[in-house]
């Protein structure tokens, strides 16, 4: 049999109220043991224990924190900061809304294995038996689009909530799911032609003024690709139809969740990993 690895682990806490002392647990910190070279991080994607908590929850800015956290591990073996150890210093900067827990010990087969495991036991909400539907519309396809980045080994390496005003103009609301650069600027956002065409309408009108600034700013050229539900799963297909035209009309890529595999392996080759 094979030996076990010694690791250690710390949950990672969203504390909206510090004086009530509630807590949801959104994340785990997992390394072998000793070793803060092979830290890795991952959150929740099933966000409903927090906002069931605290419907008010700035559920992007905890999202975005996970990439931060992996940054800070990875800046923190590359550059011994102060020579304190990484964990601590994460939990010196991080506010009181998020915590990390003492490290545990664990025996692991693998850290990947592990960290499923420490999500499944600690961090993602019990799944009941149920009668409601599938997750579906522009979260489900976001969710996709995530998980298969991250099988990919790229998603660390990819920006998140692009916030379209860095191009068009000041005040512009609109956040790009995510993007990467490689000569050619690609950015990619779920539209979910089931039950919000207006998501379709609202990019092909932000489109135009979105590739003009990339263009000027950065100086290359905007692929801009919407991910859309496979067409079978929708029942208005002509609702479907028009969606994709819209978009299309305005130069926007656009592909299922389907191809979402293909993506993410040309994303894995441009981006070297």
């Amino acid at each position: 049999m094979r030996e076990r690895l010694q690791c250690e682990f710390s949950l990672i806490r969203y504390v909206p109220d510090v004086v009530k002392g509630e807590f949801a647990n959104i994340g785990v910190v997992l390394r072998e043991a000793g070793r803060e070279e092979t830290a890795t991080v991952k959150f929740t994607r099933d966000w409903s224990r927090v906002r069931c908590m605290d419907p008010d929850a700035d559920v992007e800015l905890l999202e975005s924190l996970e990439a931060e956290i992996a940054q800070r591990l990875q800046a923190g073996v590359e550059l011994r900061v102060n020579a304190k150890p990484m964990l601590e210093t994460l939990e010196d900067s991080l506010s009181n809304s998020v915590q990390l827990t003492e490290m545990r010990g664990t025996l692991a087969e693998s850290l990947p294995a592990e960290m499923e495991q420490l999500l499944r036991m600690y961090v993602e909400p019990l799944k009941l038996p149920s009668t409601r539907r599938k997750a579906s519309g522009r979260g489900a396809i976001v969710s996709t689009m995530r998980d298969t980045f991250e099988r990919a080994g790229v998603w660390r390496l990819m920006r998140k909530k692009i916030a379209a005003a860095a191009y068009t103009q000041a005040g512009d609301p609109w956040k790009i799911d995510c993007g990467y650069r490689n000569g050619k600027v690609r950015m990619f956002h779920a539209v979910s032609l089931e039950n919000d065409v207006e998501g379709a309408k609202g990019i092909a009108y932000s489109a135009e003024a979105l590739r003009a600034g990339v263009l000027n700013s950065e100086g290359a050229e905007l692929e801009l690709t919407a991910i859309v539900e496979r067409i079978a799963s929708v029942a208005d297909q002509e609702q479907y139809g028009f969606g994709v035209k819209v978009m299309e009309r305005e130069a926007i890529r656009v592909l299922t969740v389907a191809d979402l595999g293909r993506v993410a392996e040309t994303a894995k080759r441009e981006l070297h990993v």
